[in-house]
């Protein structure tokens, strides 16, 4: 079975397994929890930002800007900001400081 998605992510780090089969540290887990577990205690005002956040942070590892953009302001959301572009696709930034 393919081993792909995030519910593959989810389920690895549920049972503490990576998914090529090794141990996830304790450490490391016990970290990963209490920054997710601090994270569900956080006080929501909606969803359509945080489904628009997670489409560009995804979105921006499979679609160049422009593509990306033009999604976003086709399904009604804003299009990127200016400090999303930066962040997200500032690839000559990253080359420079060598941070790929």
């Amino acid at each position: 079975m393919k081993k792909i998605g995030m519910q593959a992510v989810d389920e690895a780090i549920k049972n503490g397994v990576d998914l090529d089969g090794t141990p996830i540290p304790p450490k490391m887990l016990e970290l990963y929890n209490k920054i997710m577990n601090e994270e569900n205690k956080r006080e929501r005002s909606g969803v359509k930002k945080s489904m628009r956040n997670r489409c560009i942070k995804t979105g921006s590892k499979h679609f160049d800007k422009e593509t990306l953009d033009k999604l976003l302001i086709d399904s009604g959301w804003e299009g990127l900001k200016e400090k999303e572009i930066l962040f997200f696709y500032n690839w000559y930034f990253l080359k420079i400081f060598n941070l790929n």
